[in-house]
C-alpha cells in the first residue's frame, strides 16, 4: 500500500484550518500543530529546541504555515530533505529564506488574490472598504486616545469605585505621521485625514513629494487641499517624530529596517504623542521603547507586533503599572491585525487550492520560490 504524502498545518491558534483540509483527507496525510514550535533562528533557542524542531519537521512533504510564526531559516530548510513544499499565508513573508528554499528545491508559494498564471479564474470577490490590518490600526489609535483598556478595566474591576479618572486625548487637528506610504500606511493616513480631521506628513527612506501626491491621487484625494497644503505632506525622518501627535510605523521588515525606529528617533517624540505600531515588532528597539514607556516619556503606545511572538511570559510589557505613576499608557494586542475569520477563511481555501494542483500536477499559483 503506498502512503500518503504527509502534510503538517503549523501555527493555526484559532483551530479554523481543518475544515479547509478536510476535504484532502483521502489524498493527504494531515496532521495539525496549533502550538508554537521553537524558533529556530532565534538567538535564546538552545541546540535541543533545535533539534526537536528538525525531528517534529523532518517527516513531512508539505507545511502549511501562517505568516511569519514560524521561521524558516536556511538552515532549518537544509534539515528538511522531505520537503517539497511550502505554503504560507499572504504574498510574503520575511521569516522564510526563499533562495534557500529554490536551491534546495522547495517550492515556495503564498495565498492571497493574486496569482503568478495571471488567471482570474478563483479570485475572490473584492470587500469594499478598508483591510483587517488598516481597521485594526485605526481601533488601537482610537482605543488609546480615548483610554479604552483602562476605563473598561476600571469599571469591570470588582470592589473597585473609579469613574472618570483620567482625560481623552481628541485627534481632531492633529498631525498623524506615517512611517511608510505604502498601501497601509496610505489607507490608515486617508481615513485619520479624511474622518478625524488630522493633518497627514509621512516619511520613508525612498520616498518623494510626487510618489505621495499620488498616494493620494489612488486613495481619491487631491493632492493639495483648499488652501493649497500638501494632503501627503513628505517631512524629514527627524520632523516626522518631532511633530507627530500619533505616530504609525507601515514600513516592510528587512535587515535595513529593523530598528528604523530606534532611541534617537524615540527621543524626538513628545511626551503627548502616542506611537502604534501594527507593522513588525523588530522595526522598532523594544527596549528603547519600553525604557521611554517607563518613564513616561510619551503619552503612550499602542503595540500589536513584538520582538518575540507569542509574547514571553517574563516579557516587560506584562505589567499591571502601565498609566500609572507616571508611567504611560499601553494598550496590547496579540498580532491581531491580520486575525479576521474571513481573511484567514480565504487564505487556507486559496492553501487548499493550491494543494489539489499539486496533487494533480498542475502549474501552481501564488510561487515565490
Amino acid at each position: 500500500m503506498t502512503s500518503l504524502p504527509r502534510l503538517a498545518v503549523l501555527d493555526d491558534y484559532q483551530s479554523v484550518s481543518a475544515k479547509y483540509f478536510s476535504p484532502l483527507t483521502s489524498q493527504l496525510d494531515i496532521t495539525y500543530i496549533p502550538s508554537t514550535l521553537p524558533s529556530f533562528s532565534h538567538p535564546a533557542t538552545t541546540q535541543s529546541q533545535k533539534d526537536e524542531l528538525v525531528t517534529r519537521l523532518k517527516p513531512y512533504t508539505i507545511i502549511s504555515s501562517m505568516r511569519e510564526r514560524t521561521p524558516f531559516p536556511a538552515d532549518l530548510l537544509r534539515e528538511l530533505p522531505n520537503l517539497r513544499l511550502l505554503l504560507t499565508t499572504g504574498m510574503r513573508n520575511a521569516a522564510i529564506d526563499l533562495v534557500a528554499a529554490k536551491e534546495l528545491g522547495i517550492v515556495v508559494t503564498g495565498a492571497g488574490k493574486k496569482h503568478s498564471t495571471g488567471n482570474a479564474e478563483g479570485i475572490k470577490k473584492k470587500r469594499r472598504g478598508p483591510d483587517s490590518t488598516t481597521q485594526h490600526t485605526v481601533a488601537l489609535i482610537l482605543g488609546i486616545a480615548r483610554n479604552l483598556a483602562q476605563d473598561s478595566h476600571n469599571l469591570s474591576s470588582p470592589g473597585d469605585n473609579v469613574w472618570q479618572t483620567s482625560l481623552a486625548t481628541s485627534l481632531s487637528g492633529k498631525t498623524f505621521a506615517t512611517l511608510g506610504l505604502g498601501r497601509l500606511g496610505g489607507s490608515v493616513a486617508k481615513i485619520m485625514y479624511e474622518s478625524f480631521g488630522m493633518d497627514v506628513i509621512c516619511w520613508s527612506s525612498s520616498l518623494t513629494q510626487d510618489a505621495a501626491d499620488q498616494k493620494a491621487t489612488e486613495l481619491g484625494l487631491q493632492p493639495t487641499d483648499e488652501g493649497g497644503e500638501k494632503v501627503f505632506k513628505v517631512v524629514s525622518k527627524e520632523e516626522l517624530f518631532r511633530q507627530a501627535d500619533v505616530l504609525s510605523v507601515h514600513y516592510v521588515l528587512s535587515e535595513r529596517s529593523k530598528h528604523i525606529v530606534g532611541k534617537q528617533e524615540l527621543s524626538w517624540l513628545k511626551e503627548t504623542a502616542f506611537l502604534v505600531n501594527t507593522s513588525r515588532g523588530p522595526l522598532v528597539d523594544e527596549d528603547a521603547l519600553l525604557d521611554l514607556l517607563e518613564k513616561g516619556g510619551i503619552a503612550g503606545a499602542a503595540v500589536d507586533v513584538f520582538e518575540i511572538e507569542p509574547l514571553e511570559k517574563e516579557s516587560r510589557w506584562r505589567s499591571n503599572g502601565w498609566g500609572r505613576n507616571g508611567r504611560s499608557k499601553v494598550l496590547l494586542t496579540p498580532h491581531m491585525g491580520y486575525v479576521e475569520g474571513e481573511g484567514l477563511g480565504e487564505w487556507y481555501e486559496d492553501q487548499v487550492e493550491i494543494l489539489g494542483r499539486w496533487i494533480r500536477g498542475e502549474e501552481l499559483r501564488n510561487v515565490l520560490s
